[in-house]
């Protein structure tokens, strides 16, 4: 089976079980878009004994800005650490599968146990890309319904944590908008599926506005300063609910419906 065609049987599987509208399924139909899914669906779910899954998954910007305009390459790499540290220190280490994909397509390891996560470093996070926000959004989000169905069709209970991470508006996307975006977050929204998103202070970027049009709810959106410490502190706020989702069905229902500002 080719891996375009295996994507798109996950997708199908998810429309007609009523998990994808026709909206968000038409959103998933770029060309190409199921090779790039097919390459983060690392993990064989047969590896995977526990009977329940969280999904935590980042999107993280590698634009130029990061690094040239801000000088914020450390904090990012930095947080993005924070948060694996955070997520291998929590009692559910060994049932949360970890993905983190860079803003400008590239997948710095696909989906996987939290001891085999790689951590940014020099070598391989050199912010210096465009902004492909939207374009981005739709593979990651169509990413993560690929692989929570994929444990689901496997008689898996999976739920999702997922982080984009920007620090300016969408430049470069060619398939996508907001409005695609926010067909497919719409689906995702409820017991099952957590979106946030981190819009790193430029300036001059209205991040409320940009993540509401995509569909990301007020209270799943964080907006720090253009400084190291509050760049840390965001990483650290979302590591935070991540493991307190990742704790029970109660645990992601009460921090799903609380935000980040979730006891």
């Amino acid at each position: 089976m080719s891996q375009s065609t295996n994507v798109s049987q996950l997708l199908k599987t998810a429309h007609a079980e009523g998990a994808l509208s026709k909206a968000a399924t038409q959103a998933l139909a770029i060309p190409d878009i199921g090779a790039e899914i097919e390459a983060a669906l690392g993990i064989n779910v047969d590896d995977v004994v526990a009977s329940e899954v969280t999904l935590v998954t980042m999107l993280i910007d590698d634009s130029g800005s990061i690094r040239f305009a801000a000088g914020n390459t450390e904090a990012v790499r930095e947080g993005h650490n924070t948060v694996l540290d955070a997520l291998s220190e929590s009692k559910q280490e060994n049932s949360i599968l970890v993905h983190t994909r860079y803003l400008n397509g590239r997948i710095l390891y696909p989906y996987g146990f939290l001891k085999d996560a790689e951590r940014m470093d020099a070598h391989n996070y050199n912010p210096n890309g465009g902004t492909p926000l939207y374009d981005q959004s739709v593979v990651v989000l169509g990413t993560v319904v690929a692989e929570y169905q994929r444990f689901v069709d496997n008689g898996v209970v999976a739920r999702s944590v997922t982080l984009i991470v920007t620090d300016g508006h969408d430049e470069h996307s060619m398939n996508a908008t907001a409005k695609t975006v926010r067909s497919i977050v719409k689906d995702l929204l409820g017991e099952k599926h957590i979106v946030a998103a981190m819009g790193i202070d430029d300036g001059n970027t209205d991040f409320q506005k940009i993540f509401g049009e995509m569909g990301i709810p007020d209270e799943w959106i964080l907006t720090p300063g253009n400084t190291k410490s509050e760049i840390r502190k965001a990483f650290g706020t979302f590591s935070k609910s991540a493991v307190r989702a990742s704790q029970s069905a109660k645990s992601f229902s009460t921090t799903a419906a609380g935000g980040f500002a979730s006891p």
